[in-house]
């Protein structure tokens, strides 16, 4: 039985076929769905000059107001198909503060997006489904969608 299950969401195409399946799973097991995002530090990009802390925290707080709007959407619509279910943002790097979440949680499935990305796009924008894979300590289903 899947009772906790948990999916990782970067609000992509990729990420909303994995909801799609996560809630079809949630439903059939009666179990609990917990949503997260993986909010990334922000990181001035060389050649942009000083950022002052002030323009810094605008940024942050932008991203951070943008990503609470995208959970709340994707909570209701989880809500409405008849699941239970949570949000959550987490801070860091993506594949680590996933991992990290789902142990914490002690759930049992992590259902993920992928990109399919590959070739030099893979190399060079890495995975982080292949990464949450590779370091969760709980199964994980990757859904194909498009990018």
């Amino acid at each position: 039985m899947m009772r906790r299950i948990l999916h990782p969401s970067d609000f992509s195409p990729a990420s909303s076929a994995a909801l799609r399946k996560a809630i079809e799973m949630a439903k059939a097991s009666r179990g609990q769905l917990l949503i997260a995002h993986v909010l990334s530090p922000v990181v001035p990009v060389a050649g942009e000059g000083y950022i002052s802390p002030k323009v810094y925290d605008e940024i942050a707080t932008s991203s951070r107001t943008w990503a609470q709007r995208k959970l709340a959407k994707l909570l209701a619509q989880v809500k409405k198909a008849g699941v239970r279910a949570s949000g959550t943002l987490l801070e860091g790097i993506a594949h680590e503060q996933i991992v990290r979440f789902a142990r914490s949680k002690r759930v049992d499935v992590i259902v993920m997006g992928t990109h399919g990305r590959s070739g030099l796009a893979k190399l060079f924008l890495g995975s982080v489904a292949g990464r949450v894979v590779a370091a969760a300590t709980c199964p994980v289903l990757t859904v194909r969608g498009r990018s």
